[in-house]
């Protein structure tokens, strides 16, 4: 039997709210009745935070985040995360199912095309400029009277705010690569990037995603660098590294059912492969964390 690796949540799951498909509230109220939501944790569900008062720090899959007011978060599921904060904070969240766009949008990977919803750390937090934060704050503020106070239509207004907001910050990351949104390369990109996250425990190798793709190894490997400055093979083995770096912060999990759980022929193999992509064995990356 597999052992839990982190608390994973779902909406519905979340005590002191009934939806089980979406949650809209001012962040203090929200932190005050999920202080265990501090500690490092998974959601099943995506997960935006904007900030408006306070400081202290966020951390998402392993890198560290300073809070600052007029910051938003996008989080995707899957994702470990957990806070630690200096005195009082506020803001806004809203989770929401993997599902619940579905009846709005016919495009059932419409938010892939915002960098803030792909994983990529690097484009999780998104500094507000301040002619947007009045009007994002005010979308916010419309969100929570819609949970609050439902009315005729309520799911389809929420629904409509959210893609309000998530346009409006997208055009501040998609801004300058609009050119490239739509093309095969980037397709192919995010093609790739999904297999990835369905296949790392049993597909090692560029050819076998390439396979998948039905284009040559040479073709993903020159597309990964144009992209990310990556070959395709460091794209791969990032996503065993990130996963086995979650797994490593379970204490319960010993480094056999973590080698085990990924795939691996044994440990010294696990071993080696950790330390030559991270710089350090198992055990010193467990002891640091």
């Amino acid at each position: 039997m597999i052992k839990q690796t982190f608390p994973i949540y779902d909406v519905s799951s979340l005590s002191g709210f009934k939806r089980e498909d979406f949650l809209i509230s001012r962040f203090a109220p929200y932190l005050s009745i999920h202080e265990n939501l501090r500690e490092a944790h998974k959601h099943s569900f995506y997960h935006v935070m904007l900030f408006t008062e306070g400081t202290g720090k966020h951390t998402i899959d392993f890198q560290t985040f300073p809070v600052r007011p007029y910051q938003m978060y996008f989080m995707i599921p899957g994702q470990v995360h957990s806070w630690q904060f200096e005195g009082h904070v506020d803001g806004y969240v809203l989770n929401f199912s993997v599902s619940f766009l579905d009846t709005l949008l016919l495009k059932p990977d419409y938010l892939e095309q915002f960098p803030f919803f792909n994983g990529a750390i690097s484009e999780t937090v998104i500094e507000l400029p301040g002619q947007l934060r009045h009007r994002i704050v005010q979308l916010f503020e419309s969100l929570v009277h819609e949970s609050e106070v439902p009315e005729l239509l309520a799911i389809d207004m929420v629904q409509t705010l959210m893609l309000q907001i998530f346009i409006l910050v997208g055009r501040l990351s998609i801004g300058n690569t609009s050119s490239v949104v739509n093309s095969y390369s980037y397709l192919l990109l995010k093609k790739f990037q999904k297999l990835i996250g369905q296949h790392y425990k049993s597909l090692r190798l560029p050819k076998d995603y390439a396979e998948c793709m039905f284009i040559t190894p040479n073709h993903l490997n020159a597309l990964c660098k144009n992209a990310l400055g990556l070959s395709a093979g460091e794209v791969i083995r990032n996503r065993i590294t990130l996963e086995a770096k979650r797994l490593l912060t379970n204490k319960a999990l010993s480094i056999a059912e973590i080698s085990c759980q990924l795939n691996f022929t044994d440990n010294s193999y696990f071993s080696k492969f950790y330390k030559k992509h991270t710089g350090f064995t198992p055990e010193e990356f467990r002891k640091q964390h």
